[in-house]
Order: C-alpha cells, then sequence, then structure tokens
C-alpha cells in the first residue's frame, strides 16, 4: 500500500495541473514492480502530502493480492501504513471463500490486520458468523466477540434460525481451518438446547479434521435402542480412521472401526466390529470386512478382499449389512486390447439358514488367460484360451466332500459375411479340451479327459424402414444351426448348475454358466426381434424366440425352460417412454401358456420423484435349490416435495407364503442447514438365525462444519 502513495506523489503534479480531475472518477494502477500488486478505483481521490493521508469516496474498490475491498469512504495514512474504511463494507479475501460485512473498518495496509465493527463473516457461502466486533491479526487469526453462529437462510422478518450457536468468544484459525468457542450455547428455533464451554469444530473449507460426526440413533426390537457417535481421526494426508461406540439401553455395546489409506499406486480399506451382548452364547461377537487395489508393473492390478464374521445372524442383527454370502479373495489380473490374464484365491462362506460350510465348494483356486487375433488367409475373429480351477471341501466323507481340479484349453474362430438381398451369415467353431481331476467321490474316476467342439451357422436378414414422419421400424428375423459333442463324457457339476436362458443367450454355443457341463447335440436357435423407435422419445423393442433340439438333453432341469427337445417360448418386450418409463417384460411358456418363469419390472422417474416395482414368477426346482414355486413383488419409491420434505418407501411382498418380507418408510429433511432422517423398517420373515424386528434410525446432521452443499437439492429460500 505503500507503493500506491508513492504513485500518487509522482502524479501530484498532474493533479495541480488539472483539477477537474479530482471531480471525476479517478484510478490508479499497476502498483507494483515485484510481487505486491495494488489498484484503487473510486469516484472521488483526495491526497493531503502534507500528512501522506489519501481519501477516496464513492464506491470504492481496492484490489490487493487477490483481495477485494468494496466501500463507500477509505482513509489511507502512510505514515502508519492504516485504512479506516466507512462501510457499509465487504471484503472478499483472496481464494474467494471468506467474505466479510461490516458497518466500519480499521485494518492494516494488507488488510491482514484490524479491526471490524457490527461485521459478519460468510465462511465458503455456508456459514455465517455474526459479531459485534470482529479482530483479525497475523492473517490467520480472526476473533469474534458476542457472536451468532449459524448455516440457515435468515429471511426478513424471521430473525430466528433454525439453529444457531451463541458464544461469548469465537477464534477463527485461518491456517488450521478451525473454530474454537468460548462459552458455546446451542439452540434450535431460539431455545436453549446445550450449554458447551469449550467447543472447536472445522471450519468448512476443511474436508478432513479430526472430530465427532453426526451420531446416529437406532432402534430395534433386538438389541433395543442405542446410539452410534462416529469420531473420526486423521492420520495423515493420506490415512485416516474412524472409531464408532454404539451403546444401548439392553446391554449391548459395540465399537466399530474403519481405517482407510490411499498410496500413491493404490489404497487399503478395513472395517470391523466386535460387540458384546447377551443374545447368542459367544462372549463377543464381531465382523472384519477389507479390500484393496494396487496398480502394479506392466499394466497388472492386484485386488484383494476379506469378509469374515463369527456368526450368522451378526451383520443383520446390528444392521451392519445384508449380504447372505460373504467372499474374501485376492487377484492378480491384466487386460489389454488383445489379451486378458487373471489368477486368483476365493473364499466363500454362506450365511443363509441350513448351509453347511464345510460341504460347500467354498474354496477355489482360478487361473485364466485369453488373447484375440485375426487369423492369416480366413481372416474374421480368433481367440486362443487357457483357464484352471480348482476346489476344496472341508469335508472328507466320500461323495459329500468332493475336491475337484480342471486344466482347460480352448480355441474358436468366428466370421461374418453379408449376402446379396442383406443376409448376413455367420460362422462360429469352437474346440475345448479339459483335464478333471476328482477326489473323495467313488462315482467318478480320479481323472477325466473330455474334447468338446462345437460349430454354428447363422443367418439374419433385418429389415428397416422409415416414416414421413421419421418413425423407424426395424425387423429382424434370425436363425442359427449348431452342433456339439462331448464324447458322452460325464463329471461332476460344480459350476454349471444355474442355466441362463435369455433373448442374451438365445443364440448360443453353450447355455451353461460354468465349464464343467456343456450344451450337446445338435439344435436350431430360432428368433424374431421388431424395434420401433420414434422421434417423439419413446421405442418398442420385442424379441420372441425358441429352441428345437433333434433329441432330448437330460441335463437342463425344469425350470430352465429347455429340458423338453423344444425349449419353452422365450418372449422379452421393453418399452421406453422418454427418460422417465421405461417398462421390461420377459417370460418363458410352453404351447399351452403354462408359464416357467416370468418377470416384470417397470421405472417411473420424474423431477420430484422415482417409483420402481418389479414381479417374479418362478416355478419349482429342486435342482436348482427351489423346492416350491416363487413370487415375490417388490416395489420402492422416493418423493421429493418442494418444501425440503422427502419420503422413501421400500415393499418386498411373497405371494406363496402370503406375507410380506420386509417393508421400510424414510422421511427426510434437508436444508442448506440441516439434514434430518428418521426411518422405520420392518423384518418381517423368521428363521433359525434370526427372528423378525422393528428398527427405528434417527440422523441430524449441521451443515456448515467441514461439510458442503454443493449438489444440494434443497436450498430454502426468503419469500417476498
Amino acid at each position: 500500500m505503500t507503493r500506491l502513495i508513492r504513485h500518487f506523489l509522482f502524479c501530484l503534479p498532474v493533479f495541480w495541473l488539472a483539477p477537474g480531475l479530482l471531480q471525476a472518477p479517478a484510478q490508479a494502477q499497476n502498483l507494483s514492480e515485484n510481487l505486491a500488486s495494488a489498484t484503487l478505483i473510486a469516484d472521488n481521490i483526495t491526497f493531503d502530502g502534507g500528512t501522506s493521508v489519501v481519501i477516496a469516496t464513492g464506491h470504492v474498490e481496492i484490489f490487493y493480492r487477490g483481495s477485494r475491498l468494496h466501500a463507500q469512504s477509505v482513509r489511507y495514512d502512510g505514515a502508519n501504513d492504516q485504512l479506516a474504511v466507512e462501510g457499509p463494507l465487504s471484503l472478499i479475501e483472496s481464494g474467494g471463500r471468506a467474505l466479510f460485512f461490516a458497518s466500519f473498518a480499521e485494518m492494516s495496509g494488507d488488510m491482514q490486520d484490524g479491526l471490524l465493527q457490527s461485521a459478519r463473516l460468510v465462511l465458503d457461502r455456508q456459514l455465517q458468523i455474526a459479531a459485534t466486533e470482529i479482530n483479525r491479526s497475523d492473517g490467520r487469526y480472526t476473533r469474534f466477540y458476542q457472536n451468532v453462529v449459524s448455516s440457515c437462510e435468515i429471511c426478513a422478518g424471521i430473525s430466528t434460525p433454525l439453529w444457531e450457536i451463541r458464544a461469548r468468544r469465537i477464534v477463527h484459525d485461518q491456517q488450521e481451518r478451525q473454530l474454537y468457542f468460548e462459552d458455546a450455547q446451542f439452540r434450535t428455533l431460539g431455545i436453549p438446547i446445550a450449554y458447551i464451554p469449550r467447543l472447536r469444530l472445522p471450519d468448512p473449507t476443511l474436508e478432513r479434521a479430526t472430530g465427532f460426526l453426526a451420531p446416529t440413533v437406532r432402534s430395534d426390537d433386538v438389541i433395543g435402542t442405542g446410539i452410534r457417535l462416529p469420531y473420526f481421526i486423521v492420520i495423515s494426508d493420506h490415512a485416516d480412521v474412524t472409531l464408532t461406540p454404539f451403546l444401548t439401553t439392553d446391554d449391548s455395546q459395540s465399537l466399530e472401526m474403519r481405517y482407510r489409506q490411499v498410496f500413491r499406486n493404490g489404497f487399503v480399506e478395513a472395517s470391523g466390529t466386535i460387540s458384546w451382548d447377551h443374545l447368542t452364547d459367544d462372549a463377543q461377537r464381531g465382523s472384519l470386512f477389507t479390500n484393496g487395489r494396487f496398480n502394479l508393473a506392466n499394466d497388472f492390478h492386484l485386488d484383494f478382499g476379506l469378509q469374515s464374521v463369527t456368526d450368522r445372524a451378526y451383520l443383520l442383527t446390528y444392521g451392519l449389512s445384508e449380504e447372505d454370502r460373504l467372499e474374501s479373495h485376492i487377484t492378480l489380473s491384466r487386460t489389454r486390447r488383445d489379451s486378458y490374464i487373471e489368477t486368483g484365491f476365493t473364499r466363500f462362506t454362506s450365511l443363509r439358514a441350513g448351509n453347511d460350510n464345510r460341504i460347500l465348494p467354498n474354496q477355489q483356486l482360478n487361473a485364466h488367460f485369453t488373447r484375440r487375433f485375426t487369423p492369416p488367409m480366413i481372416g474374421g475373429i480368433g481367440s486362443v484360451g487357457f483357464s484352471s480351477r480348482g476346489h476344496y471341501r472341508v469335508d472328507d466323507t466320500d461323495m459329500i466332500g468332493r475336491d475337484m481340479g480342471r486344466l482347460s484349453a480352448q480355441a474358436d474362430w468366428q466370421r461374418d459375411w453379408v449376402l446379396p438381398a442383406g443376409l448376413l451369415l455367420a460362422l462360429q467353431t469352437k474346440l475345448t479340451a479339459d483335464y478333471y481331476s476328482i477326489r473323495q467321490d467313488s462315482r467318478f474316476p480320479d481323472s477325466v479327459i473330455r474334447f468338446s467342439p462345437a460349430a454354428a451357422v447363422g443367418l439374419r436378414w433385418p429389415w428397416a424402414t422409415t416414416s414421413t414422419r421419421g418413425v423407424t421400424h426395424l425387423i429382424e428375423p434370425a436363425l442359427q444351426l449348431a452342433w456339439s459333442d462331448d464324447g458322452d463324457v460325464t463329471v461332476p457339476n460344480e459350476s454349471s448348475t444355474v442355466v441362463e436362458f435369455d433373448e442374451g443367450s438365445l443364440f448360443s454355443l453353450n447355455r451353461f454358466p460354468g465349464a464343467d457341463t456343456r450344451e450337446t447335440g445338435q439344435w436350431l436357435n430360432i428368433g424374431i426381434s421388431y424395434t420401433r423407435t420414434d422421434p417423439l422419445g419413446w421405442s418398442l423393442g420385442v424379441t420372441a424366440g425358441r429352441v428345437y433340439r433333434t433329441d432330448t438333453f437330460d441335463r437342463f432341469t425344469p425350470g430352465s425352460g429347455l429340458d423338453d427337445r423344444q425349449s419353452d417360448w422365450l418372449l422379452a418386450t421393453h418399452l421406453t417412454l422418454g427418460p422417465n418409463l421405461s417398462v421390461m417384460n420377459r417370460g418363458f411358456f410352453d404351447d399351452g401358456f403354462n408359464y416357467t418363469s416370468n418377470e416384470l419390472a417397470a421405472v417411473w422417474s420424474g423431477r420430484t420423484h422415482d417409483l420402481g416395482t418389479s414381479f417374479i414368477w418362478l416355478r419349482a426346482d429342486p435342482a436348482e435349490g427351489r423346492p416350491r414355486d416363487m413370487a415375490e413383488w417388490h416395489f420402492d419409491a422416493n418423493y421429493d416435495f418442494d418444501n425440503s420434505w422427502a419420503v422413501r418407501v421400500d415393499w418386498r411382498y411373497d405371494f406363496v407364503e402370503d406375507e410380506a418380507k420386509q417393508a421400510g418408510l424414510a422421511l427426510i429433511y434437508a436444508t442448506e442447514c440441516v439434514d434430518v432422517r428418521f426411518s422405520l423398517s420392518r423384518r418381517f420373515t423368521s428363521s433359525a438365525r434370526l427372528l423378525p424386528s422393528t428398527e427405528f434410525g434417527l440422523t441430524v446432521t449441521l451443515n456448515g462444519f467441514g461439510t458442503t452443499r454443493d449438489g444440494r437439492q434443497y436450498h430454502r429460500r426468503c419469500h417476498r
């Protein structure tokens, strides 16, 4: 600011020669030789050479090192390097995340130190601090006296915010980005709720800070009413820990922990819980979940995860997860344009009632390699691949505790041709060789070798037309003749128990998902699809198809829709009405319209609502672990009101059991200054490991302290 005075001294003869300039808008700019720069803009500027005082009046603006000051008048004393500012004034600091308002201020020339009266500070356009006096020092500390803090919008005629903190003094550390309160009083709608002698909170510009997070109150029929109070600990710029004690009224205590760390080439996250209760005979119950990913040399990636729990009911009892199968794994993989490599180990643990993990093939070792290429001379796309898989059961009983390993090699080739009249001809061939090692199952030899050649030829004939209104119609009939053989060599079926039959696998050489069982014989796949696309924004798609076999294939289960010489009819439809409504239905039925399965799903979304519903019916199939028919309806909906309120509903009903399975309701109030969520859920089903229960939850979050409103949908507005 001293350079500003020197500039006026240099220009003093000009003012004397042209005194009329003092009555017109004047500017002094470009006042920097090295790093410092200042610009003063005002309607009138006067200079007193005897006292080194500059007075600027009328729409004064000062720009200095990224800061910007607006005021009605500014008096600068060059001898003391002091500014006296008459308001109303506003000061925007460098970066724009701190904004001061005041009626009067005395500050240093660099605007880093000083005193502001009847002032207000807005941090990151979120948190407001109003005080009778603000004292700034060292460009770091800002002290507020007799103040009120809130992030709520305050409208004319309504002087009481939804929540506020009143304190005798507040110190804002700009370097640490922390707020320190003395003799703080928390109020809601003007009513005192709590008194806190000392309080520290992060300002809204700080993304990570050690301290308490928003608590959650939870109550259910099993563990009673309790509160979760997370405490966040910053270890470094790349690591943190969250400790969450959970105390209930029914003598149940828990401690949850989450650890996160980011490295230059990956990340690690671990979360665990330990509980003490009287719900089981175990003195302690707990869980441990970890996951991570690292980028290695030569485009390789290492992924790993661990999921473990002491008993089957623990996760659902404490509302930690609804998973009914845990997976621990370590995988090394690489994906490139023409090749894929993967190897890893996986361990599964079933939490489902009735499942015995000792007799499940839950320990698996896998390896896979695939490379694609363009064969010379014949063209098309070729690929070669090698894979291996081994699984282990803890039980060593004959047949029940079977262990098995497999080595496979595969080569395939496919090519398409365009024939006259727009016909598309496709040819596909595949050869697979397998070696199996089988242990603890007397029904099979110790080793089995199997060769499985397969081939298919297909024709497609697309017809397309466009009307004068721009409506596009596309009809595509297709058929495929396929053949495959495995020499009638059978092996234990561990990976192909559930058949995948839909419009995506209608034209396929193998509808079994794994390698243990393959589709063999001769069969004809036929299908036709129709797509209508309207420029008004809606479309309709219909696909129908069927499979005809020369012989009955007895490896398909009754529930697959493929168990006869001719399969069930497949009919799939999809309707889309712009971006708001989508309806899908897929059904399988025989010539008498007796359904094997049917699935219906609909999604309707808009500016204020989202609605999704689905219904699924499956015929009983003991081979797929379904001894009874299954018919379930699921419904969930979200509606956002215009007054900051929102409601969430979900519902699941079992028509076979004729009872509800699960229901949930959540009420949400979200504004610029507070988020409140109240939830109610009911689990109706019971099992040997879990009883029906009702759960209540309540979470209240005050925005403005280490949180952000970016992307927030609700902002209260003042109505005039």
